[in-house]
């Protein structure tokens, strides 16, 4: 018989498309997750991985294996909810995932409080880019994403996932001290033109935001420098390199030589949680996303 823990491990490959990915959407090393996929393996007398470069593909065979995987994960998946049901508190292992400055910012204290409420409760978080959090949810890789979208840029609904708004986080313009717009009680966005930007790389959802809200606002913007941290921006910001804007979940403090200007209008962007639907019984998963509601709520997200 097939062990579930290897098909699940396959089927994290298939999805990340890498050893690396996979072990950390799972919580593994990359050599627990390799032991597991040889293991399977040898259980099916079927090579799974080849070498491309310095990274894996799946074989035809755990391209079949692998879409196999997922059903019977659906299906191990439902049971469990339905022994949760019974039973009537959340129970066993939530693996979580959410972006950079929610993992910082709200996940924290939600966790610990998951922990004092129900202690029988196993949840476990893993940082995701918010990209792929939608797909780590319909793909059963997780059991539940916390992510977020903008309003000129919706987050997507796949059939078969079930989302709840957290709550609504606000943007600022942060300039370094001395800047012309300090002490302006706020700033439309027609008068940033000819500022210099630090933002995040491309193909974040930060930065995709950045340039088309610019944008629209008649102008490209200037990026002189990118980075995927927020300390790493504020930095550079306090270091007269250019301005940012970066929402206030999980910023933190400003630190020296930084000031923040009010947008006008702010821009918002709204974090939602998100499940399989056919979990959405499980109680794990209402006791979730009722404390990450409670949590956005004390962190301010109106």
């Amino acid at each position: 018989m097939l062990d579930l823990a290897r098909l699940r491990a396959l089927h994290a490959v298939s999805v990340h498309g890498s050893v690396a990915g996979a072990a950390t959407a799972l919580g593994y090393t990359a050599s627990a997750v390799s032991q597991q996929i040889t293991k399977l393996e040898r259980e099916t007398r079927t090579t799974l991985l080849e070498r491309r470069g310095r990274g894996v593909a799946l074989t035809e065979e755990a391209v079949h294996l692998a879409a196999t995987a997922q059903r019977l994960l659906a299906i191990v998946e439902q049971a469990e909810t339905t022994l949760e049901e019974r039973r009537g508190r959340p129970t066993g292992r939530l693996s979580v995932g959410a972006f950079a400055s929610a993992a910082r910012g709200l996940l924290p204290g939600v966790l610990a409080a998951l922990a004092r409420e129900h202690p029988a409760l196993d949840a476990r978080l893993t940082e995701v880019d918010p990209h792929l959090s939608v797909d780590l949810v319909a793909k059963g890789v997780i059991d539940l994403a916390v992510a977020h979208d903008w309003d000129i840029a919706p987050l997507p609904a796949p059939q078969g996932v079930a989302q709840a708004v957290i709550g609504e986080d606000r943007c600022d313009l942060l300039v370094p001290e001395g800047h012309r717009l300090v002490g302006r009680t706020s700033v439309r966005r027609e008068e940033l033109a000819k500022e210099r930007w630090v933002c995040q790389p491309p193909g974040t959802v930060c930065h995709d935001w950045l340039i088309r809200t610019l944008r629209t606002a008649g102008y490209e913007p200037d990026i002189r420098h990118q980075a995927e941290e927020n300390h790493t921006q504020l930095a550079l910001v306090a270091a007269g390199l250019g301005v940012a804007m970066i929402p206030r979940l999980g910023r933190g403090p400003l630190p020296p030589g930084v000031v923040a200007v009010r947008l006008d209008p702010v821009p918002v962007r709204r974090l939602y949680a998100l499940w399989r639907a056919q979990a959405a019984r499980r109680p794990a998963i209402t006791a979730t996303v009722a404390a990450l509601q409670a949590g956005g709520a004390e962190a301010g997200l109106a």
